[in-house]
């Protein structure tokens, strides 16, 4: 592994900080239409020549799995408008995670997905995890979605919160859609400003208004939002920051470090590659994550798909 901090792309300021430039958007809501589908295409491409192909062609048909049941779905319900202006000022997500679970439409998302999932070839363990879901009742299905949207995985049980996760993403990019993002604000370093979650990792884009722009992505309802480059996402310091990346490396994808807090979370360069995916990638580049356990830092984000490794 090799320490990259003054590499391209690596270094320079965010566009919005610089006289004269246009200033990026503070927020990009998902495309739950566009986002499953196009995912499902990356892990597919991510399968052809990688070492955990079996995992990522599961993981592949999943998000295929999360795009079908997408069309019959019906519409979960925002927050009321009052509540969502509150939260706003009062710097706090709109979108409250400790109520999602009681939402009928969830719970019909979950099922769905459940049913397809049941025909997709998969690992043993999580043909496991999916047969003891199935076996369940409502309540060991709800202490299993709120566990993820804790960040709170027993090891134990791995495999059923993975298609919790699932669930959940599907649930929470579809309310994601349906906001302003101008309406968003900026509610803490490292939380989403849709629904408070970390993100899975951040992407330096090549948008025309957001050139060089770094935006983290919640790993759960695929938020992106824009945070300033070389500043730590989990304690929000500038100073002690570094780039590790694999040696040999095309310089894609990098672990952007802090000495402050001992963390760090990846940095997916879409300028050099425009197909990473900010969950998918994040998996497929596991091996730089089994480097850095070697080290002093932990990592910082969360990506419920890379639970077990």
């Amino acid at each position: 592994m090799s320490a990259s901090p003054n590499s391209p792309g690596a270094v320079l300021p965010d566009p919005s900080v610089i006289t004269g430039v246009n200033v990026p958007p503070f927020a990009m809501m998902p495309e739950p239409e566009l986002l499953f589908a196009r995912r499902a295409e990356r892990f597919g491409v991510l399968a052809r020549s990688h070492e955990l192909a079996p995992y990522l062609t599961f993981l592949q048909d999943l998000a295929a799995a999360q795009a079908a049941i997408l069309p019959d779905l019906p519409l979960p319900d925002l927050p009321e408008a009052e509540d969502r202006e509150r939260a706003r000022s009062f710097q706090m997500p709109p979108l409250d995670r400790s109520r999602s679970t009681a939402d009928p439409v969830l719970d019909d998302t979950f099922t769905r997905l459940q049913r397809l999932a049941a025909d997709v070839s998969m690992p043993p363990a999580a043909a496991a995890g999916l047969a003891r879901l199935s076996a369940s009742g409502d309540g060991v299905r709800e202490e299993v979605m709120r566990n993820v949207l804790a960040d709170s995985i027993p090891m134990e049980h791995l495999a059923e919160h993975v298609f919790a996760a699932a669930a959940l993403q599907v649930h929470f990019a579809r309310l994601a859609a349906r906001l302003d993002p101008k309406s968003l604000v900026d509610v803490g370093v490292g939380m989403c400003p849709t629904c408070g979650g970390p993100p899975v990792s951040s992407v330096v884009v090549d948008w025309p208004n957001a050139h060089g722009a770094r935006y983290c992505v919640c790993a759960l309802c695929s938020t992106w939002w824009n945070f300033v480059r070389i500043r730590c996402t989990s304690c929000g310091t500038t100073k002690g920051i570094g780039y590790q990346e694999v040696e040999g490396s095309d310089g894609e994808i990098k672990a952007e470090t802090c000495d402050a807090c001992n963390t760090y979370l990846k940095v997916l360069y879409r300028p050099k590659n425009p197909d990473l995916d900010p969950v998918a990638d994040d998996v497929g580049s596991l091996g730089l994550d089994l480097l850095m356990r070697d080290g002093p830092y932990r990592r910082s984000g969360f990506n419920p798909l890379l639970l077990g490794y």
